[in-house]
């Protein structure tokens, strides 16, 4: 049962009033939405993705895909291991990303030269001479997402969001 009185009036800061609707074409009011960090970085996830996938999206390759294969270039022979733990992937989830990017022909697994239990993995030449042919569409992709920042204000985003992730 409801009380009468200011209990179950709308909060005029928080809430808006009950059976307003806002006109058609009119902002949708976010409320406190607007201010929750999460919220914001939600938008902005969606937005990167679509907009990889504008960019990249005909090449066949995903994000979590291409951040494999850029971390492989960047450190040829490191373990699955390592580069799941970089990347804050599951073991399970690596894996399905290797085979895709292994049957594709763009990463190889070797043995490994200090762990016999475990692959080393190395970028192929077609890996190589992939991420070479998308460079141009993903530095586009990079500048669109970042258009509305200052080189400034790029890297303070990369350091906040570095050190909102951080341990």
């Amino acid at each position: 049962m409801l009380c009468p009185g200011p209990m179950n009036a709308p909060d005029s800061l928080n809430e808006p009033a009950a059976g307003r609707a806002a006109p058609e074409g009119q902002a949708v009011d976010l409320g406190r939405l607007a201010g929750l960090l999460g919220y914001r970085l939600r938008r902005a996830e969606v937005f990167a993705f679509q907009n990889f996938a504008a960019h990249l999206g005909a090449d066949g390759i995903s994000p979590g895909q291409l951040g494999v294969l850029l971390l492989v270039q960047a450190n040829p022979g490191s373990n699955q291991t390592r580069i799941g733990r970089a990347l804050g992937i599951d073991r399970s989830t690596l894996v399905s990303i290797v085979d895709t990017l292994e049957a594709r022909g763009l990463v190889r697994r070797e043995p490994s030269p200090t762990d016999r239990r475990s692959h080393a993995l190395v970028l192929s030449d077609e890996g190589a001479a992939f991420l070479r042919a998308i460079r141009p569409r993903l530095d586009a992709h990079e500048a669109e997402i970042a258009r509305n920042l200052s080189p400034a204000e790029r890297a303070q985003l990369i350091d906040l969001l570095q050190r909102l992730a951080a341990p």
